[in-house]
């Protein structure tokens, strides 16, 4: 499931790029090549597109476990507990997507929040 999520995110980020540099193109072409309006119909939604995939994260993960490329826990959480910094909470939620019980623990020192399956 990892790979597919990433070629998807590397097909939108491709498309954005391409969307970017068509209306940067439009714009350079000599005679107008259809104008501002022309252009930037291309290049905003280009750049929506790339922001999207760089801002973009993947359900209840920590950064960590984004930068890193941990595998996904169930219910799309961390895969297992956190190390001992982190405390559990109160806070307790169903996944919409597959109904799993999730449970979320913090780091007091940072405030970093890590979503695990509950049970």
């Amino acid at each position: 499931m990892t790979v597919g999520v990433t070629l998807a995110r590397a097909l939108i980020g491709g498309l954005g790029v391409l969307l970017m540099a068509g209306g940067i193109a439009l714009m350079a072409v000599p005679g107008g090549g259809g104008g501002l309006g022309a252009a930037l119909s291309l290049f905003v939604p280009g750049a929506v597109l790339f922001a999207a995939v760089l801002l973009e994260r993947t359900r209840y993960r920590s950064l960590h476990a984004e930068r890193t490329g941990d595998s996904h826990g169930p219910g799309g959480g961390e895969p297992a507990r956190p190390d001992d910094r982190f405390r559990p909470t109160d806070e307790r939620f169903a996944d919409p997507t597959t109904g799993v019980p999730m449970r979320v623990w913090v780091d007091p020192a940072t405030g970093d929040r890590r979503y695990v399956a509950d049970g």
